[in-house]
């Protein structure tokens, strides 16, 4: 019951009109649903017709008997002794083609009724669903469009889009055609039970009787199916484990160069997956072949007794016995055919939980509710009490901490501090985007919660450091701010925002479209209008959240100044990390950890030497020696700089993350690290990286004939499983042969001979069973066979591939280890689909219809060719279907697309629409853009209806025309009447055949894209190449390393320069440590060491030659790294450590050894399994320093003569610390190392230390020099500022 109301549950908005549509709806589906049990009644008149004809030609063939007076008599008889004879049969009144006539007149008027329901039926649910499914979309976009931020922090964006489109779509299958066509069914099922029952129920229960036997083999199929899917998937997930494992850790892979081990340790894992998969194929086949076996065996069971019920007890007619076989078998398949249907009524029921919840949600900051007052007169006094907020995405850190503060009204007050601190979270509590969960943000006195949200967001203009612009002009863009505003006020605020000039030079000025996302415009051109947008609503409050952190000097001057013009006589909080924004404001706020540590003016800050203090000091060190850079060559290439507001926000909220569990302040100047000198703005920029998120690699679909090379070494499996097909294929046919049999058996006039015909025929039915059983079994077996062989052998070689990639492939957002780790248990599995099983369907379906067709040609080539002309139709009417549906999907999409564009473009910027209070006017806009799709699917609703009704009276009309002719041919030909039925039904069954092998080319197609996506994989050549043995290898390698010139960007974010013309160089033996803040470039030198990467321009030399000349497993395996984090591999402690040199076999004597170098061999002899304790996935069952260590017994094993320790020491307790750092002071002896560090207890022995900024060295030399120097080393010192 409970299910019931479910389902009814989904109908919740549906009107009275549309509840009519769908009873009607009903009716007619229930109507349909008996026609094909209606039709049973008029083939059993007809089998009865021709049999009686039959009877009738027989008798007169004997020459001794003729038709007197409509009787058949003895010639040689008088009437009288006829009689006593019992000599009745009538003859003569039988014209079989007015009889054929007639039923063909029936079989006519049934099919038209069919089409007129199928038609009504149809087109009534679809439409009422359309009308439903228009009325939920716009419900649930209106009430997401309500909802706190909050709760979209923890909803990304992108699920939202997927519920708007397919969770709704899921929902319109639930209640759209699915139903109607599954109460058609379901009555077809009842009414030919029923009808079995009705004509003959004794037949109707023997064939009931067999149906356990196939109930039980089809769940016990799909129990053992479900047990090895289980078991083989269970195998897959351990080699999908292995692959996110070492996907996931690629750069020790790499840097240990343990790629061959890699792949041998996936297919160790494929193998017994493979082994599962095999046994699945076997055992699908024995079931199928069973179920095949009992269906031929139920055959000749009913034939053998209706056939005594028909001739030794004459219960029933020949008629009856089909009545009743078919009756049965026609409600049997229709029960199978009508459960599908229920697998779309859950997942609709699923999907429909989910948005009605939505639906039924309440927001707790609801932005559209008339509620709360407005204060008459604004000063615009903003104070904090108190305030203690977390984010509700990360309930467990704290962002602001008993956060006090006053800012007065009219004052410009400035927020500076490192990420993390809490800035942009206040001036978003401000907004009343979050409430905050201890204290109270006020204005003038009064509790921002008690005021109206919509009039409270007038008063507030905001500038953020990334602007979000709309798709649309830039009048409009400005227009957002207020609405109503008038065209001289949008050209006020333009010139204000010192604007006006550059839109004026736009060809359209005003009217110029910004492209989406504002991708038209440049950065500085961006911001202007932003400001521009919040000048018009004429705001009490100015928020400016790093406005012109993103700018170019030159736009960032004219930004400022319109920022200064505009700051007067308005309450103003600017975040910025630039001094030149912050020098003039009137107030400085430092924040630390969430809360304000320190207020006063710049040089109040600045004699206090805390956060202020640290931040302005390596800002003007890193300006200082990019200006000096910067001269040195004028030719320094502007960059562009590009990036979306989501990814910046997603960026910061994970930013946000990370800084909070450091507790010192390594971040401080992250973002003066990111902020590169001179950069100008290309427009376009911004499209390139949308472009690039939202882009799909087209590719195109691979030839078969490459797949099937793959699949070479299986021929011989194939072969068999072809054979195999081919005699499945084969059976329907022959199916047909032995029912025409039957029938003619039935007008044969010796009782004996009948017999004999009837037990042969069904004695041939088992023997048929007993083939088809045997050949499903070799055609399960073979094809499963060869298809895991070829999976297996694809995925090795795919991860292959992907191990052989360079390093900058894999930050590629598209590869990272999860889409890569999917994309080789998806691909691979699909590429089965164009061989394998798939071969054997078509060879099925083909051998099907070649066989049906000689049949049928060789009994009777007129009838044959008559039927022939139908299979077109037959044919077209599946293909309809399956084309309308498609078709209608797709056009669905196009239609959806544009509301799709405006729900996307809202969602995605819900910050900048709630801002500016423009909830209301994308709730409108939206219901616009759903007017189109909605027409769409009513039109939908009718040709799809008159596709359905046309598709199912295809067949009505085929028989008519069909018995209607076999009738003619009977009676002029001399056919016999049972060659009628085999040519017919021969042809039927193979025309549902060709709709099977149409039904199999969808997989098909997606194996092509599938294996082109594989071998577009296993085509592309790395840039550095693993595999390869070209390039330089020397025996005396020293060590002796310099970077000459290195300019470098990631492949991956190629707006930012990270090494900006590093020079620095190493002698074989000596030490060079990197120090400077997050960012500078310090780890992206060792990578390039590592050739992890090539640098852009310039070059690293090792041993005076050119990196990009030496083979790179050699030159790998000549250093040892050990990182801040080091990734452990989820096997035992000696494994790990053996890892470290992945060239030679390693005996226990080196681990050891190694162990004692790294102080780790006492702590593993303390373990209870010593060196075969399990580490844990990456490494969790250890502390930090074990991990450290065995890392650090990882690099001394392979005897490197370089070794790069970065930060090997940062994440450590001082205790462990001096353990870790004995043992790396012992592994650096006799050899070249770089060092990263933080800590200067780590740095001071250095040969070389160099300081780094902005990719490029400011200082280097041993420590005491730099002292000497009174640099920025030497203020990093003695101020004790963490050097980050």
């Amino acid at each position: 019951m409970q299910i019931f109301t479910f389902f009814l549950d989904q109908f919740r908005f549906a009107t009275w009109r549309e509840v009519c549509m769908m009873i009607f709806g009903s009716v007619c589906a229930m109507l349909h649903g008996s026609a094909q049990p209606l039709m049973l009644l008029v083939f059993g008149m007809l089998t009865d017709t021709f049999i009686e004809y039959d009877i009738e030609l027989n008798e007169l063939r004997d020459p001794e008997k003729h038709c007197f007076n409509n009787t058949i008599q003895w010639r040689n008889l008088s009437v009288e002794l006829n009689l006593e004879l019992n000599m009745t049969r009538s003859c003569g009144l039988l014209d079989i083609e007015y009889e054929m006539t007639n039923f063909a007149y029936y079989y006519v008027g049934i099919g038209s009724a069919v089409f007129i329901l199928g038609y009504l039926q149809i087109s009534m649910w679809v439409s009422s669903a359309a009308r439903q499914i228009q009325i939920i979309r716009k419900l649930y976009f209106s009430k997401v469009m309500r909802m706190e931020i909050g709760w979209f922090d923890c909803n990304s964006v992108g699920e939202l889009n997927t519920r708007m489109s397919d969770d709704i779509n899921k929902i319109n299958d639930a209640i759209a055609d699915q139903v109607s066509i599954f109460i058609q069914r379901f009555t077809t099922f009842l009414c030919g039970f029923l009808m079995g029952f009705a004509r003959g129920w004794k037949l109707t229960l023997v064939i009931i009787s067999v149906s356990p036997l196939i109930g039980v083999g089809a769940a016990l199929m799909a129990l053992f199916v479900a047990k090895l899917t289980g078991r083989e998937l269970q195998a897959y997930a351990k080699a999908g484990a292995v692959a996110d494992e070492v996907l996931s850790s690629i750069r020790t892979v790499a840097a240990f160069g343990g790629e061959k081990k890699e792949v041998e340790r996936y297919d160790n894992n494929l193998i017994s997956a493979q082994r599962w998969g095999i046994r699945k194929g076997l055992i699908m086949g024995f079931f199928t072949g069973y179920l095949w076996f009992i269906i031929f065996l139920c055959y000749a069971l009913a034939f053998w007794y209706g056939s005594s019920l028909v001739i030794d007890t004459e219960e029933y007619t020949p008629g009856t016995l089909l009545q009743v076989f078919f009756g049965v078998l026609i409600a049997a398949l229709n029960l199978g055919q009508a459960s599908p249907c229920l697998e779309a009524f859950a997942s609709g029921r699923g999907a429909a939980t989910t948005i009605f919840e939505t639906i039924d949600r309440e927001p707790e900051i609801d932005c559209l509710s008339e509620a709360g007052y407005k204060l008459d007169r604004v000063k615009g006094d903003l104070e904090f009490h108190n305030v203690t907020f977390y984010y509700p995405s990360r309930p467990e850190v704290k962002i602001l901490d008993q956060l006090s503060l006053q800012v007065k009204s009219g004052e410009t007050t400035a927020f500076v501090g490192p990420s993390g601190a809490g800035k942009s979270t206040a001036v978003q509590l401000i907004q009343r985007f979050y409430d905050p969960k201890e204290g109270m943000v006020t204005l003038d006195g009064h509790d921002i919660r008690g005021l109206n949200i919509q009039w409270l967001r007038s008063l507030i203009g905001i500038v953020e450091q990334e602007p979000v612009l709309f798709a649309t002009t830039i009048a409009e863009n400005i227009r957002y701010g207020r609405p109503g505003v008038s065209h001289e006020d949008i050209v006020k605020a333009a010139k204000e925002a010192n604007a006006y000039n550059f839109i004026m030079d736009l060809p359209q000025k005003f009217d110029t479209m910004v492209g989406e996302g504002g991708g038209q415009m440049s950065g500085g051109q961006k911001q202007r209008i932003a400001i521009a947008r919040a000048l018009v609503r004429n705001p009490r409050i100015l928020l400016l959240d790093m406005a012109t952190s993103a700018l170019d000097n030159e736009s960032e001057a004219v930004v400022q100044e319109a920022l200064d013009k505009v700051r007067l006589g308005r309450t103003t909080i600017s975040i910025a990390h630039r001094l030149s924004t912050i020098k003039n404001a009137d107030i400085i706020v430092g924040f630390e950890h969430g809360r304000a540590v320190e207020r006063g003016k710049h040089n109040e800050l600045l004699d206090r030497k805390g956060v202020y203090f640290t931040l302005v000091t390596l800002q003007s060190q890193g300006d200082k020696a990019l200006n000096q850079k910067a001269q040195q060559s004028r030719t320094c290439k502007s960059l562009s700089r590009a990036g979306s507001y989501r990814a910046s926000l997603r960026a910061s909220i994970r930013q946000r993350s990370r800084s909070q569990l450091s507790n010192v302040i390594p971040e401080s100047s992250v973002p003066i690290a990111g902020e590169l000198g001179p950069r100008s703005y290309t427009a376009n920029s911004d499209m390139t990286i949308i472009v690039l998120l939202y882009e799909e690699e087209v590719v195109e679909p691979a030839p078969v004939t490459r797949i099937l090379k793959y699949n070479a070494p299986e021929w011989p499996y194939m072969v068999f499983g072809s054979f195999g097909a081919a005699v499945n294929g084969g059976v329907n046919p022959v199916y047909s042969l032995l029912f025409s049999q039957i029938l003619a058996t039935f007008s044969m006039s010796d009782p004996v001979a009948q017999r004999r015909e009837i037990n042969g025929i069904c004695l041939f039915f088992v023997i048929v069973g007993l083939i088809t059983f045997f050949t499903q079994m070799i055609q399960g077996y073979s094809f499963s066979k060869s298809g895991e062989l070829l999976t297996r052998r694809l995925r090795r070689v795919g991860f292959q591939a992907m191990l052989g990639q360079e390093i900058g492939w894999f930050d590629d957002h598209r590869n990272s280890p999860g889409a890569l780790a999917t994309r080789l248990a998806t691909d691979a599995s699909q590429v089965q689909g164009a061989t394998g099983s798939q071969i054997g369907m078509i060879v099925n379906s083909l051998a099907n219809i070649g066989v049906a067709i000689i049949i049928s040609f060789y009994f009777s080539w007129k009838l044959t060719l008559v039927i022939i002309c139908f299979l077109p139709f037959l044919a077209l009417s599946g293909g309809l279907q399956a084309k309308m549906l498609t078709g209608f999907a797709k056009q669905d999409k196009q239609a959806m697309e544009a509301a799709g564009q405006i729900s996307g473009e809202a969602l995605s910027n819900i910050r900048t629409v709630a801002g500016l209070g423009k909830e209301r006017k994308f709730v409108e806009m939206y219901e616009a853009q759903l007017e189109a799709p909605y027409r769409a699917a009513m039109k939908k609703a009718n040709v799809y209806g008159a596709c359905y009704g046309f598709a199912q009276c295809v067949v009505f009309m085929a028989n008519s025309a069909s018995y209607r002719f076999g009738g003619y041919l009977v009676r002029h030909e001399g056919l016999h009447f049972s060659l009628v039925f085999r040519v017919i039904s021969a042809i039927v069954t193979s025309g549902t055949a060709l709709g099977r092998a149409s039904s199999y080319t969808p997989d098909y197609a997606k194996a092509k894209i599938s294996a082109a996506r594989f071998f577009q994989l296993l085509d592309r050549v790395p840039k550095i190449c693993v595999y390869s043995d070209k390039g330089d290898k020397w025996a005396d390698f020293k060590g002796n390393i310099e970077f000459m010139d290195c300019k470098f960007t990631y492949p991956s974010r190629p707006d930012i320069q990270v090494l900006n013309g590093l020079c620095v160089s190493v002698k074989p033996g000596q030490t060079l440590a990197f120090v400077g803040s997050s960012g500078c470039g310090k780890s992206t030198s060792v990578q390039l060491l590592e050739r992890f990467y090539d640098p852009d321009s310039g070059k690293v030399r090792i041993d005076g030659r050119e990196s990009t000349r030496i083979n790179v497993p050699f030159l790998r395996s000549k250093i040892g790294i050990v990182s801040q984090e080091p990734i452990l591999f989820d096997c035992s402690i000696a494994e790990n450590i053996r890892y470290g040199d992945n060239q030679r076999v390693l005996s226990m004597d080196d681990v050891i050894s190694a162990a004692k170098k790294a102080q780790l061999h006492d702590f593993v002899m303390s373990l209870p399994e010593k060196y075969d304790t399990y580490v844990g996935s990456q490494g969790s069952q250890l502390s930090r320093g074990q991990k450290q260590r065995i890392a650090i017994a990882r690099a001394i094993i392979r005897d490197p003569k370089i070794l790069l320790l970065d930060e090997a020491t940062s994440a450590l307790d001082t205790e462990s610390e001096k353990t870790v750092q004995e043992a790396l002071d012992k592994a650096r002896e006799g050899r070249t190392c770089i060092v990263i560090a933080h800590r200067l207890s780590t740095i001071q022995n250095s040969d070389i230390i160099a300081v780094m900024s902005r990719g490029y060295v400011i200082e280097k030399g041993t420590h005491d020099h730099l002292m000497s120097l009174m640099g920025a080393y030497y203020k990093l010192v003695t101020t004790g500022a963490p050097i980050s």
